[in-house]
């Protein structure tokens, strides 16, 4: 059974930091890319960063450029997010997502095409 559990969202002032990670089972970790969304209340779920199986990350450059930063540790199963410099508007529910692939260098940016998706950790950035 595919798990995949996210942790370390909550609540933080303008400006500040978080970093999320997923814990991903019950797969084999190498042929999946991996990604974040994020879904704000009222609002559809929304691609922020993902990273392919060899390593290649592609963000939402108009939302996130700069500030965030996505990483995975293969040896651990581990995905990550690194949030800097957040504002009121990251605040949402973020999701880990998996993408079996074949390509090392892709990923999928469109949700319909997510194979596992975690339960979400929410993110709240007061202003």
């Amino acid at each position: 059974q595919v798990q995949l559990v996210e942790s370390g969202g909550g609540l933080v002032q303008a400006g500040g930091s978080l970093r999320l990670s997923c814990a991903a089972a019950g797969l084999t970790f190498s042929t999946y890319a991996m990604g974040w969304f994020r879904q704000a209340p009222g609002k559809e779920r929304k691609f922020v960063a993902g990273i392919s199986r060899g390593g290649v990350s592609m963000y939402d450059v108009d939302s996130v450029k700069g500030r965030f930063t996505i990483t995975r540790d293969q040896a651990k199963n581990m995905v990550y997010l690194q949030m800097n410099s957040l504002k009121p508007e990251d605040t949402a529910v973020y999701y880990c997502a998996a993408d079996r692939r074949t390509s090392t260098v892709t990923i999928t940016t469109n949700p319909v095409e997510v194979d596992y998706w975690g339960q979400g950790t929410q993110v709240t950035v007061s202003s």
